[in-house]
C-alpha cells in the first residue's frame, strides 16, 4: 500500500523512524495532556518566527509572549535551536493537516493535484498560518549559519514532493494519468512554481503572479491526464 505525507498513518511510521510528527491533532493532544506547558510554547513560538523571522526573533520574545520564563522554556527545550525546529514541525503540521482534509475530499487524481494547487494559492488570498507558507520562509532564511533549520526544510520538502509523486503514481496506476510521464519531474514543477509564485505575489501583494502559476498548472495538469 502506497501512502503519502497527508495520511495518518505515514506519521505514525515517520515518527518510528525519527522523521516528523505531522499528524497535528494527535500532535496537539499528546501536547496538551500531560504537556500544555510545551504545546503553548510551541504555539507562540512558532508564530513569531513565522511573522518575524527565527532569527529576529529571541528568547527574550517568546517569554513576553507565552507568559513563561527562559528557565520553563530551556526545561521543555534543550536550546534555541531546537524550539525553532519543533517549531517548524508544529507550523507545518498545521499545514499538512488542513491540505490533507482538502486532498482527501477529492476522487480523482487530477482532482488531488488542483487541490494541492488551489491551497497554496491560498497562501497569497488568506493564508492559514500568520506569515505565510512556514517552509518559503525557513528556505528564504535558512543559509549556511541555520543547517539544523535547512535540514529540517529540506526533509519537509522531501515528504511533500514524495507525497505529490504517490498521487500521481496512483493517477497512472488507476489509468487517470498518462503511463509515460516523468512523476519527479512533475512534482518538482508543481512544487517550484507554487513557491516562486507565492514569493513573488508576497512582495507585490497582490495575487497576479499566483494567478498565472495556476492558469499553467492547471494547463500541466490537463496535458498528462488520460
Amino acid at each position: 500500500m502506497q501512502l503519502t505525507v497527508f495520511e495518518p498513518l505515514y506519521f505514525n511510521n515517520a515518527l518510528r523512524h525519527n522523521v516528523f510528527y505531522l499528524d497535528t491533532d494527535r500532535y496537539l493532544c499528546a501536547m496538551r495532556n500531560p504537556d500544555e506547558t510545551k504545546g503553548a510554547i510551541l504555539h507562540h513560538a512558532g508564530s513569531l518566527f513565522n511573522l518575524q523571522g527565527y532569527k529576529a526573533t529571541s528568547i527574550s520574545n517568546i517569554t513576553e509572549a507565552t507568559g513563561y520564563t527562559k528557565g520553563a522554556i530551556y526545561r521543555h527545550f534543550k536550546n534555541k535551536e531546537k524550539l525553532e525546529e519543533q517549531s517548524l514541525v508544529y507550523l507545518m503540521g498545521i499545514m499538512f493537516e488542513k491540505l490533507r482534509i482538502q486532498i482527501k475530499e477529492q476522487q480523482t487524481a487530477s482532482d488531488k493535484l488542483k487541490a494541492i494547487i488551489y491551497f497554496f494559492e491560498s497562501y497569497v488570498t488568506k493564508s492559514p498560518i500568520k506569515g505565510g507558507c512556514p517552509l518559503l520562509n525557513v528556505a528564504i532564511e535558512a543559509d549556511d549559519n541555520s543547517p539544523h533549520l535547512r535540514k529540517r526544510a529540506y526533509a519537509i520538502l522531501d515528504l511533500l514532493k514524495e507525497s505529490i509523486i504517490t498521487i500521481l503514481a496512483n493517477g497512472v496506476k488507476f489509468g487517470q494519468l498518462r503511463k509515460e510521464i516523468d512523476k519527479e519531474y512533475y512534482a518538482t514543477v508543481i512544487i517550484a512554481s507554487l513557491e516562486g509564485a507565492i514569493m513573488m505575489s508576497k512582495l507585490s501583494r497582490t495575487n497576479h503572479d499566483i494567478r498565472i502559476i495556476i492558469k499553467h498548472l492547471e494547463a500541466t495538469i490537463k496535458t498528462i491526464e488520460n
